[in-house]
């Protein structure tokens, strides 16, 4: 393949590889650059810092989507500078590639909100790097805590959103089934795991009903909340909180929100909520022509003009949407406005627990059966045929032994 491109793809994330994908079924040229050569299933990433799936379920290498589309090149390079009034973008190496259609889905970057020492001392869960790194550094502090006579291993969870509550939730059902088995039931009464937030519930997009019961499934588990307490500063030792309280821990996981990168920043679209581009109707850029922003990097509305949240939902679908968009684009016809299917919210509360308001008119589930629908909508999304088996096999191993096969984890830098 040349290097004449009719569509350019930053991104390899749900919208940027959906929007590839619809592209490429036409035989649009397309290239795809994204700085890793694989696709990451984000919302799974705390069970892999959790170790209770392996990063072979999560991660499906980009050319493995698209080894049957012609049309489609991926390029694993990291892209330093986009151009959006030539549609034109600049990799690491220097190297320049422009094309008709410019379609950004850059994703985004921990949303660290000036607090003093959370980017130096938290652990964000946006990528494979963050999970593997966190899952890393919570085994090298239980090994720490198994060495020393009293030894505790304490973690505080940033943040009461779906990523929040699930990760508090993993961490401490580790505590309560794993650790007693690998380690001792003595370090397991010692560890406790704490999740803070500014707002004071967990889940707050979520009705009053799915707030309560996941509240009352963390405390059942162990967690200890924090709610309407804002973090004032990170340290290696612990946080501080609004109040001037302290909670003392080995590892603090940011999951406090996100914005666009540096990408986005530098390219001179104008940048709305999370240093996002508010986006068109029809998920272009305003001011400009032919470029599209989409996923992570947009501030998205619905037909009645609210904002969408930043889910995995929204993403794949604006991706598609903007596929059709681009189509019409180079064939003379006319864009559509988004129109975005609401599916809804789920989120894990721990083994066989989860809570679920499902479409427009939220219908609500808790427990067991928002469980399940829990797992068949994430096995549904998963990349690929082998992640789906890879979650499936390790779910039913962990879920049904409390013995999860993934507990190995490289040391520490």
């Amino acid at each position: 393949m040349d290097d004449t491109y009719q569509v350019i793809v930053v991104g390899g994330g749900f919208a940027g590889m959906t929007a590839a994908e619809q592209l490429g079924r036409k035989g649009i040229r397309v290239l795809l650059i994204d700085a890793n050569n694989y696709h990451q299933f984000q919302p799974l990433l705390y069970q892999v810092a959790a170790s209770q799936i392996g990063v072979s379920a999560v991660a499906r290498p980009l050319r493995s989507v698209f080894r049957s589309t012609e049309s489609v090149r991926v390029l694993t390079a990291e892209v330093t500078a986009i151009d959006p009034a030539t549609r034109a973008v600049t990799t690491v190496d220097g190297s320049r590639y422009q094309a008709k259609i410019l379609v950004i889905a850059a994703g985004a970057v921990p949303n660290f909100f000036d607090t003093p020492g959370a980017e130096e001392h938290a652990y964000p869960l946006y990528s494979v790097a963050d999970a593997t790194r966190l899952s890393t550094a919570l085994t090298s502090a239980l090994d720490q805590a198994d060495r020393a006579k009293a030894g505790s291993a304490e973690v505080v969870v940033v943040g009461g959103g779906p990523t929040g509550v699930e990760t508090a939730g993993a961490l401490a059902e580790n505590i309560k089934y794993l650790v007693p088995k690998y380690f001792s039931p003595g370090l397991a009464a010692r560890c406790r795991v704490h999740l803070v937030d500014m707002l004071p519930n967990v889940l707050m997009p979520f009705s009053a009903k799915s707030q309560a019961y996941t509240r009352d499934r963390l405390i059942k588990l162990g967690v200890q909340l924090h709610m309407g307490q804002g973090v004032t500063e990170v340290r290696a030792d612990g946080v501080t909180l609004a109040d001037g309280t302290t909670i003392p821990a080995q590892i603090v996981v940011w999951a406090g929100g996100l914005k666009a990168g540096k990408i986005i920043a530098e390219s001179g679209l104008p940048q709305g909520k999370g240093g996002r581009v508010d986006v068109l109707p029809d998920l272009t850029a305003p001011g400009t022509e032919g470029v599209y922003v989409l996923g992570d990097s947009a501030n998205i509305t619905d037909a009645t003009g609210a904002k969408l949240p930043q889910l995995g939902s929204v993403a794949e679908q604006s991706g598609k949407w903007a596929a059709r968009n681009i189509q019409a684009d180079l064939t003379g016809g006319t864009r559509q406005p988004f129109a975005y299917w609401d599916k809804g919210y789920m989120a894990m509360v721990g083994r066989g627990a989860a809570v679920a308001e499902l479409g427009r008119k939220r219908i609500q589930l808790q427990g067991p059966l928002a469980f399940l629908s829990w797992l068949g909508v994430h096995l549904a999304l998963l990349p690929g045929t082998q992640q789906k088996v890879r979650a499936l096999s390790s779910w039913l191993t962990g879920y049904v032994t409390h013995s999860p096969s993934h507990v190995v984890v490289g040391r520490p830098d």
